[in-house]
């Protein structure tokens, strides 16, 4: 135990743990860090500076504050797990001699079922896209990868060319924490694919008067397309083809694990083409297609 050591160096620990030993992304170790900055901020203001100097009844009247400002119950929860496991942290490395979070308690919450597109709805947007200009035919190819792959938009951007295996029908993604998986790809999406790689990505190359690039998804300016012009192009794509406006980051790999768990497909095998780490974040959408079931049956049952 080491009664000296400041909160702000427990954190620092603490991160470089998360980001040397564990490997997790840029993105996961920010919302960490800024959980427990807010922490220390308000630890410091009740005069708590050191890791060993907190308890269960601090960390419980720091909920209650939180709460007091309005915080939502699913933000507060995270804020809980992030508190338990930095101080699991502390106590597994002995740097504390007790772990005051072990107490505290994580508040269930009320998921929100993600909004996903009926396959029809789909259609209709990979349709939109003009097969008369090559960014029009890059842009075919990024919806239609997205549809059949259930990638993350960050992953779909900064996927490599050498992530193709077209031949062989999948492609590897480097996901969160630089995690590898592969992911089968599907006969339509791998000719979109072909077709954009087979003259307009070169042309738009020669254009931008670069000769070669490593991303598969490219600008005009030859560059890789980035996360925000690609949402800016299906918002656009969706309002061409008629659909609401409510896009969201993961609007697609939603609407691909949910076809695919209408038409039978394994959990544990979806699980492995998300990338997910705990399944019980992929059973969310089996959630989806029960609740859909059930309109279905309210809907057209006589005795609904």
């Amino acid at each position: 135990m080491d009664p000296t050591l400041s909160l702000d160096e427990a954190i620092q620990r603490y991160l470089e743990h998360l980001s040397i030993e564990r490997g997790l992304a840029k993105n996961t170790l920010a919302a960490y860090g800024a959980d427990l900055a807010a922490f220390t901020a308000w630890a410091v203001e009740q005069r708590l500076t050191t890791a060993a100097s907190v308890g269960t009844r601090d960390l419980n009247a720091y909920l209650l504050a939180r709460l007091d400002q309005g915080l939502k119950s699913r933000t507060l929860a995270r804020n809980i797990v992030s508190l338990r496991r930095f101080f699991k942290f502390l106590r597994v490395e002995a740097l504390i001699e007790v772990d005051p979070a072990s107490l505290v308690e994580v508040p269930r919450v009320t998921r929100n079922l993600p909004k996903v597109w009926s396959e029809e709805e789909v259609e209709q947007l990979l349709r939109a896209p003009s097969e008369a200009t090559d960014e029009g035919l890059r842009d075919i190819a990024m919806l239609e990868l997205l549809y059949a792959t259930g990638l993350r938009v960050s992953e779909l951007v900064l996927l490599p060319v050498t992530g193709l295996y077209l031949d062989s029908g999948f492609i590897r993604v480097w996901g969160k924490g630089s995690k590898e998986r592969i992911v089968p790809l599907g006969d339509v999406a791998g000719d979109a694919i072909r077709r954009w790689m087979d003259g307009p990505r070169q042309r738009l190359l020669a254009l931008s008067g670069k000769n070669s690039s490593t991303a598969l998804f490219i600008s005009a300016r030859g560059g890789p397309l980035t996360r925000q012009g690609f949402w800016k192009n299906l918002k656009r794509y969706a309002y061409l083809a008629g659909l609401d406006d409510s896009i969201s980051p993961h609007k697609l790999r939603h609407c691909f694990a949910t076809h695919l768990l209408r038409h039978g497909a394994d959990l544990r095998a979806l699980q492995a083409m998300l990338g997910h780490a705990d399944l019980s974040t992929t059973q969310i959408y089996t959630l989806v297609t029960r609740d859909r079931m059930k309109r279905v049956h309210t809907e057209h049952h006589p005795r609904g």
